[in-house]
């Protein structure tokens, strides 16, 4: 014990300040905000782009009336995207310099990654307005990362310690969360660190199922009183299939059930997802990050699992959509590339996300040549 005691007062008395030792009054006293922002805003950058482009062509339909042919345009508008943002993060050694500014396109997997190339604050605050194939979407991606390896020595610095708070909205991949985790973080060699502690998610009850009620005992949807229940107005007669506001929205039964009816499932979904309370969900997380890096060659990977969920026992808890067992939530990503010689390259890159049996992720690879 007392070779224990001597050695927590060595560790103490050591030019870092740690335990006890830090006086976070004097701190305090001496902490000047401006200064602060200013440490933390310097090298970031504020962007702000618009992107658009032709979307799909128009679809013609058609239908018979009375014996006469009728004829629809399902019309899709030009896509387009409205990107606002301000970020600060360190590039890797691999990544391009070569943009000029920040259009709001950029695939940066390593927004992903679980910490930085650097120790400290790293940010992203990003939100993406825009519109593919005709739907509307909004999407955000928010967070700031934490990281301190050994040797921290910051009054506020834990060893050995990583932390993530982010937020995520993608409307194309119909995903939303809120995310806090905390962890231990050993690095076991120069390039590769192991981390485990705890991830906090907050998001809707994913699982739930809306349209479930409207089945029927031989597995179809009963979509035409669902369609009345919300407002619509259906006349058989004349063939006219009017929305709640009295609008016709369709004149034949393929128009209504190929194009009108999948629009009412999707409005009545949300609608009722919207109505419920979020959901907050305490896991268990464990991870690995591992970067190297030179001229010719190059790799980052990390990877996240949750393994274990509590189950609190609420009405929409996960765990009641998944037979009350446990599940497998997993993220990853890698960046590779390889220049074979002053001609020839090639790299791999991409990252995979699977969160409440819910995947999204996207990937790119190639070849390239300088022929002189």
């Amino acid at each position: 014990m007392f070779y224990i005691l001597c050695a927590l007062l060595i560790a103490c008395a050591t030019p870092k300040k740690c335990c006890s030792q830090t006086d976070y009054k004097e701190y305090l006293k001496g902490f000047d905000l401006k200064k602060t922002l200013k440490k933390h805003s310097k090298f970031a950058t504020l962007y702000a782009a618009v992107n658009g482009g032709t979307s799909k062509f128009d679809v013609k339909t058609f239908g018979i009336t009375s014996g006469e042919l009728q004829e629809d345009v399902i019309k899709t508008p030009y896509d387009y995207s409205f990107t606002l943002g301000v970020r600060k993060i360190a590039r890797f050694g691999y990544e391009n310099r070569a943009n000029t500014f920040y259009d709001g396109t950029e695939s940066n997997y390593t927004d992903a990654a679980t910490v930085g190339k650097v120790r400290g604050f790293e940010y992203l605050f990003e939100v993406d307005y825009a519109r593919q194939q005709g739907v509307d979407y909004i999407d955000q991606h928010h967070f700031i990362r934490y990281s301190s390896d050994d040797d921290c020595d910051g009054p506020f610095c834990i060893d050995h310690f990583a932390a993530k708070v982010e937020y995520l909205k993608d409307g194309f991949a119909d995903v939303e969360y809120f995310e806090l985790s905390e962890r231990y973080r050993y690095k076991k060699s120069k390039n590769l660190a192991i981390s485990i502690g705890a991830a906090h998610r907050l998001s809707e009850p994913y699982g739930y199922n809306p349209l479930e009620e409207w089945l029927l005992p031989n597995g179809s949807l009963h979509y035409t009183y669902l369609a009345i229940e919300e407002g619509y107005t259906i006349d058989v007669a004349n063939s006219e299939y009017k929305d709640p506001n009295g609008n016709v929205v369709a004149t034949s039964v393929e128009v209504w059930e190929e194009n009108v009816i999948p629009q009412v499932l999707s409005d009545y979904s949300q609608k009722k997802r919207d109505e419920l309370e979020k959901q907050i969900q305490h896991s268990i997380i464990i991870g690995f990050d591992y970067y190297h890096y030179t001229k010719n060659k190059w790799l980052h990977a990390w990877g996240n699992i949750l393994p274990y969920h509590y189950d609190d026992g609420s009405e929409f808890s996960y765990h009641k959509y998944n037979n009350g067992e446990q599940w497998y939530d997993y993220s990853a990503g890698l960046i590779y590339g390889v220049k074979v010689d002053k001609h020839l390259g090639y790299f791999v890159e991409g990252k995979y996300n699977k969160y409440w049996n819910r995947e999204w992720y996207d990937f790119k690879f190639g070849v390239n040549y300088i022929i002189f």
